[in-house]
C-alpha cells in the first residue's frame, strides 16, 4: 500500500501540495508577465490581475475546501481520543475547529474580492484568516500536547509549537508594518518612502503562509491512523 493510501493522510498531503501550488504558480505567472516585483511581494498581488487572479482565486477556494476538510477530520480523531480517554476537553477542540472554518472562509473572501477592486472586503477577510489561522495552530499545538502520547509524537508536538510560534510573531510585523504602506501599486520602488515597511510586511505575510503549510505537513503521518465513515440511517415514519 502506498504511504498516502494509508488511512486519511492523504487529506492533509494534498492540501500542503496545492497549497504551495497556489502561491508558487500565482507568483510565477504575475513575474512572466511582469505584473510584480521579483523582491516579494504581497501574496494577494500575485493575484490581482487576470489570468493569475482568475488562477489564484479558484486555487484558493479549492485550498479552503481542502483545508476545511483536514480540519474536520482532525477535529472528529481528537473528539475519538477525547471519548476514550479523556485528554482533551470538547469546548478546546470546537473552538478550534470554529477557529479552522474562520480561517477558511477568510480564504474563500480573500479569493472572491481581489485586492485592486474591493480592497477593503480583501483586507478584512486576509485579517480573518490570518488571526484564525494562527489562533488555531496555537490550540492544536496545545491539543497535541495534551494528547500525547496518543497520535503525535513528542517531536511533533514541539514542532507544531515552534511553527505556531514563528506564525505569531510573523503575524505582528505582518499588521503593524501593513499601516505604514501608503501606496497601493503592485510595482515598488526601493526609493519609495514606505519601501522597508511593505518588504517587512510581505516577507512577515510570506512566512506566516508558509508557516501554515508546514504545520499541515505534520498531521500526515497522524493522519494514517484512523479513517471516517459516514453512516446513513432511514426511518420510516408512518
Amino acid at each position: 500500500m502506498f504511504w498516502f493510501m494509508q488511512g486519511l493522510c492523504f487529506l492533509p498531503a494534498f492540501l500542503v501540495i496545492w497549497s504551495s501550488s497556489t502561491f508558487i504558480v500565482s507568483y510565477l505567472i504575475a513575474l512572466f508577465r511582469k505584473d510584480v516585483d521579483i523582491i516579494f511581494p504581497y501574496i494577494s498581488d500575485t493575484g490581482a490581475n487576470p489570468p493569475e487572479s482568475c488562477i489564484f482565486g479558484l486555487m484558493t477556494f479549492v485550498s479552503a475546501c481542502a483545508g476545511m476538510a483536514t480540519m474536520y477530520a482532525r477535529y472528529k480523531f481528537v473528539e475519538k481520543l477525547s471519548e476514550e480517554t479523556s485528554v482533551v476537553r470538547p469546548c478546546l477542540n470546537k473552538a478550534a475547529l470554529w477557529l479552522g472554518v474562520l480561517s477558511c472562509l477568510g480564504m474563500c473572501i480573500v479569493a472572491t474580492f481581489q485586492e485592486t477592486t474591493v480592497t477593503s472586503v480583501h483586507d478584512a477577510g486576509a485579517l480573518l484568516f490570518f488571526i484564525s489561522g494562527v489562533s488555531y495552530s496555537i490550540l492544536q499545538s496545545i491539543i497535541s500536547f495534551r494528547a500525547y502520547p496518543y497520535g503525535s509524537s513528542l517531536a511533533v508536538c514541539y514542532t507544531r509549537m515552534v511553527i505556531a510560534t514563528i506564525a505569531c510573531l510573523a503575524f505582528i510585523p505582518t499588521v503593524i508594518c501593513a499601516f505604514f504602506v501608503t501606496q497601493t501599486t503592485l510595482h515598488r520602488d526601493k526609493e519609495d518612502e514606505d519601501y522597508v515597511f511593505h518588504l517587512a510586511s510581505a516577507v512577515s505575510e510570506w512566512i506566516v503562509a508558509f508557516s501554515f503549510v508546514c504545520f499541515f505537513l505534520t498531521y500526515i503521518d497522524e493522519f494514517k491512523l484512523f479513517t471516517l465513515r459516514m453512516k446513513t440511517e432511514y426511518t420510516e415514519y408512518s
